[in-house]
């Protein structure tokens, strides 16, 4: 059992061919605000932040490329729009890693990567029963969007 705890899910990202398109629906019909909208070029995306549930809510997460050789961009030429993967919020994520490590879990990342929000680590589907999984320790002061 992972003695880092996971506090939340934190967001559950989706990948979309445009972000205007996508946020007819998820802002315009549902009625979900942006709390923001930033690129974020080492990942190759633009995102879209949809907070729901107040300040320790989840957040939707739209993915829309900026870079279709990235990985995000990959995704979409091979599957399309579609759920990408479900983030989970840990207190310490080098524990988390080392503690993932020790049981022989099937990481992505051998370093905790950089992240819109703090730092984090994706876990392989093949070991998650077909779920891209990232765990993430959010920068201190940064609150849930």
């Amino acid at each position: 059992m992972l003695s880092q705890g996971v506090k939340r899910i934190d967001h559950i990202a989706v990948v979309v061919g445009s972000l205007e398109a996508a946020l007819a629906f998820y802002r315009d019909t549902l009625g979900i605000e942006p709390s923001r909208i930033i690129d974020f070029p080492r990942e190759g995306v633009k995102i879209a932040f949809l907070p729901l549930g107040g300040q320790s809510g989840s957040t939707i997460e739209l993915l829309e490329p900026t870079d279709l050789s990235s990985g995000v961009g990959r995704f979409l030429q091979r599957r399309g729009e579609g759920m990408h993967h479900i983030c989970l919020e840990v207190r310490d994520i080098d524990g988390a890693l080392a503690e993932l490590q020790a049981a022989g879990a099937e990481l992505l990342d051998a370093t905790p990567r950089p992240t819109a929000e703090g730092r984090g680590i994706f876990l392989h589907p093949r070991g998650t029963h077909g779920v891209l999984l990232e765990l993430i320790q959010r920068d201190d002061g940064e609150q849930a969007h």
